[in-house]
């Protein structure tokens, strides 16, 4: 597995090119912004794009979408079923209260639900439905790896005091669904630096 990171936007979330070196076969995940500059990072690559993976529905994560969508032939947009409308929605994905110009991208081409499995090349990755910051929040899990969107962040957990957002399911969706998984497994986040799973079962704040 190959990977590189991206951060965009004025929030800085980390977009993630993720792909197979042997197939160049890739997913991107969480393209919030700059369009033109992680294309030109997927050009520069040589990649063949197959998915793109929203973690969920907020703006700083989906502002690039349309714009890779349009750049990359037949790859498929995929996000949980509860954080579709957001997609297309400015005030679901709360872009409407804090842009301009609200983002209304395209529709979801595909649902992803807990246990689904999404092959790139040789890669494969598992979903892991984590609900808390979003009704559809994902984590995407494989390689030695989480990608874990707002979910999980070295030191702390995403916020829920927006719509859809839930203190004691964000709560339950680490313990549940993360913090069983390897102590070595590496966590990359929406924003920030990467962690272990050990080590936030170790010294986060929201767990003790």
């Amino acid at each position: 597995m190959k990977m590189n990171i991206l951060p965009v936007g004025r929030i800085e979330v980390n977009c993630y090119l993720v792909y197979d070196a042997e197939t160049k076969e890739a997913l991107v995940i969480d393209p919030g912004a700059e369009g033109e500059r992680i294309q030109k990072k997927i050009t520069e690559l040589g990649l063949k794009v197959k998915y793109i993976v929203n973690t969920h529905g907020h703006l700083d994560h989906i502002g690039a979408n349309r714009y890779l969508k349009e750049a990359n032939e037949n790859v498929l947009l995929c996000i949980h079923k509860a954080d579709s409308e957001m997609l297309t929605d400015p005030k679901k994905n709360i872009s409407a209260y804090l842009l301009e110009e609200g983002i209304n991208g395209p529709a979801a081409d595909c649902f992803l639900e807990d246990g689904d499995v999404l092959d790139v090349g040789n890669l494969h990755f598992k979903v892991f439905h984590t609900p808390g910051h979003t009704l559809g929040g994902i984590c995407l899990v494989g390689h030695g790896v989480c990608f874990s969107g707002d979910t999980l962040f070295a030191g702390s957990i995403g916020r829920t005091d927006l719509p859809g957002g839930s203190f004691e399911e964000i709560i339950n969706s680490v313990k549940t669904k993360l913090f069983v998984l390897d102590n070595e497994m590496l966590v990359y986040s929406g924003h920030g630096p990467q962690t272990s799973i050990g080590f936030e079962k170790y010294a986060n704040p929201y767990f003790g």
